[in-house]
């Protein structure tokens, strides 16, 4: 994957969007949450030639996270990056942020099964990087890692085991089956 001008335009919003305006920290850590939408486009790069691939992957918090003064919309992606990066944008945007935690994260993984291949590569790109840091975050704190969250370890562990169960689903031969079956084994061997 070649370096070029869309990838490096969606790096400078995103660090505009997560950094700039928000000084935005992965939760409960010191770590720039930049990190993350890098990381999953690092991943995409590793999977995919497709530029707008890895372009949506960077991008794919910008909408939820951006602060209400300075709204970072999947209008404005299609704007800047076009048709096809918005559209799966869009597509992995959760929405219905005022629904309760659980019942929110139930429609995103019952939204999987109909989502298009470049789209579940960006899902699976942003799980496995979830997951990555999750189980690093656990071998080095224990059950201390899970105080930062708003839920039980339990419904946590079985939200990421659901995601990546139902991506395998929708997608038998996936570009990520080996790291998300790796990812299952390891969060199962957490309870």
């Amino acid at each position: 994957m070649q370096y070029t001008q869309k990838i490096k335009e969606a790096i400078r919003v995103a660090i505009r969007i997560h950094e700039i305006d928000q000084k935005q920290k992965r939760k409960g850590k010191d770590i720039p949450y930049i990190t993350h939408p890098l990381v999953v486009g690092l991943i995409l790069a590793r999977i995919s030639k497709d530029e707008d691939v890895v372009v949506a992957g960077i991008l794919h918090d910008t909408v939820e996270d951006s602060v209400d003064e300075k709204k970072f919309t999947i209008g404005m992606i299609k704007k800047r990056f076009g048709e096809e990066v918005s559209r799966m944008v869009d597509d992995v945007t959760e929405k219905n942020r005022h629904v309760p935690w659980l019942e929110r994260k139930k429609q995103n993984v019952k939204k999987i099964a109909t989502l298009p291949k470049n789209s579940l590569l960006i899902k699976a790109a942003d799980t496995v990087a979830n997951c990555t840091e999750l189980i690093s975050d656990f071998r080095r704190e224990g059950d201390d890692t899970f105080r930062r969250f708003n839920v039980p370890k339990e419904n946590l562990i079985e939200h990421y085991v659901e995601i990546i169960e139902a991506i395998k689903k929708a997608w038998p031969t996936h570009p990520l089956r080996s790291d998300l079956d790796y990812h299952v084994s390891e969060l199962r061997a957490m309870f």
